[in-house]
């Protein structure tokens, strides 16, 4: 799906687009072509997606007439979904609608302003008549619905990369700003229309308090949480994955930092429940990986019966039905519920006194007592003789290894999550040829049942215990190079 770079600016009435074929790595300009675009812009009644920085528009006119969906800017760049036109101009197709449930939570979508726009288009064109960018000069005339209509008119140009780089951006940005162009006070057509949109006010912790920097990082992946779910529910690739990080991130700070935001208990056990649904998926996604990789390596005269369908298509097969189950748990009330109370957390926090305590002694405590546990775990797994019950507690290690690192890197000592990271890597890569064995044993049974040779399961299986056992025994010296 395309991904939107440009850069817009505010120009006078008076302003002309300056001659851009002097430009360098530009090789032609088109003459100015000329469009009446019309588009229809859709939200709640309360415009949650506008807070949002998220836009959905019926668009016609121009050369990409249909429905827009562009959602919030991430590293200098838009996503943008197109859907074809639809016959009805007031109802938003289901399939935009459900990408943008994060955001409304069920709250109805319904026509709230509309741009009619006169653009003036001139395209850069490289060597072999490729499209580089596009400068779109562009007089709005904007309309506020409602009992009484607001209309408001302006003028604004935008340069948009299509085939080019970000240095012939560059280029164009700095000639348009030559000619009198100024950075674009809004970030899009709609928020300068609409103006002051309603959002939740935030509380602003005591600056270099340990409240602030709390604060900030739950801010943050409370927004990655959000930001990912049109993402997932696209299966786009490695979404599933970041979300599910973002929840656990979430889950382990609230636990780290009970003293400074404290009674989050429940929201602890919602986000549970979310990285349990999301978890699903993903597991199956790199294990089915994990196991195509290990079948092409083998040689092929290894290969036998029907093991590559199971390991491959079944796997797929439960991976899709994973999904259905996120989107379905992502479309519910207890979903929209968790984010509600994840943005109200965030918006305005239960602070105790130790929140207004210096961030960097307060935190660093907070960082060395994690570090602690994980010692204090791995002392306590060394002291039971079970094997079986060893390796639960080894389990143990790593998750309070994981979550030392997330505290760590709320703080942004460096060195400590680097610490972290490597326990949980080399216990996660004995754990994760655990579980392949165990799905293996599994898959094995169902083709033995099904009268298909199983050989090639037993040669995997015996490839995952190396594995394991490789990191387990590796594991004492790298104990023995982090632990202080």
């Amino acid at each position: 799906m395309p991904i939107e770079i440009e850069d817009k600016f505010d120009v006078p009435a008076e302003f002309a687009v300056p001659d851009m074929s002097g430009v360098r790595g530009c090789a032609s300009v088109s003459r100015t072509l000329s469009h009446q675009l019309v588009a229809t812009y859709f939200d709640t009644p309360d415009l949650r997606l506008a807070a949002r920085g998220v836009t959905l528009r019926r668009r016609r006119g121009g050369d990409d007439a249909g429905w827009h969906l562009k959602l919030p800017k991430a590293k200098g760049a838009r996503q943008e979904i197109h859907h074809p036109l639809t016959r009805s101009a007031k109802v938003v197709p289901p399939e935009l609608a459900q990408l943008v449930l994060a955001y409304t939570r069920g709250a109805p979508l319904g026509p709230v302003a509309q741009l009619e726009t006169r653009r003036g288009l001139v395209r850069l064109f490289g060597p072999e008549e490729a499209v580089l960018a596009e400068i779109a000069d562009d007089r709005v005339k904007g309309t506020v619905f409602g009992a009484e209509p607001v209309v408001r008119r302006w003028r604004e140009v935008e340069a948009e990369l299509k085939e080019g780089d970000q240095e012939l951006l560059k280029r164009v940005a700095k000639r348009l700003r030559k000619a009198g162009a100024t950075p674009a006070g809004a970030s899009s057509k709609l928020a300068r229309l609409l103006g002051d949109i309603p959002v939740r006010p935030l509380a602003r912790p005591e600056p270099g308090s340990a409240g602030e920097v709390v604060v900030a990082y739950l801010r943050d992946q409370v927004n990655a949480l959000t930001a990912r779910d049109p993402r997932v529910r696209l299966a786009e690739e490695d979404a599933v994955h970041q979300a599910r990080v973002a929840s656990r991130r979430l889950r382990s700070a609230l636990k780290a930092f009970k003293k400074i935001v404290p009674d989050t208990d429940q929201v602890q056990g919602e986000l549970k429940w979310l990285g349990e649904v999301l978890g699903e998926a993903r597991d199956l996604e790199v294990i089915r990986d994990r196991f195509a990789r290990r079948l092409d390596a083998l040689d092929p005269s290894l290969v036998v019966g029907e093991v590559r369908r199971r390991l491959g298509e079944d796997l797929l097969a439960r991976e899709q039905e994973a999904y259905g189950r996120i989107r379905e748990a992502l479309s519910g009330e207890r979903y929209f519920a968790l984010l509600d109370a994840l943005d109200a957390l965030v918006a305005d926090p239960p602070l105790t006194p130790l929140a207004a305590k210096d961030a960097a002694k307060t935190l660093g405590t907070i960082t060395d007592k994690g570090w602690a546990r994980v010692v204090r775990f791995y002392e306590e797994a060394q002291r039971v003789e079970d094997p079986a019950e060893r390796e639960t507690a080894m389990h143990e290690v790593r998750k309070a290894a994981k979550r030392a690192r997330y505290t760590a890197e709320v703080v942004g000592a460096s060195e400590a999550a680097k610490r972290a990271e490597t326990v949980q890597e080399v216990l996660g890569r004995h754990q994760d040829g655990v579980v392949a064995q165990g799905i293996l044993l599994e898959e094995a049974a169902a083709a033995r049942r099904a009268g298909e040779d199983t050989f090639t399961y037993g040669v995997l299986a015996g490839i995952e215990r190396c594995e394991a056992d490789r990191a387990h025994a590796e594991f004492p010296g790298v104990w023995a190079r982090v632990a202080p």
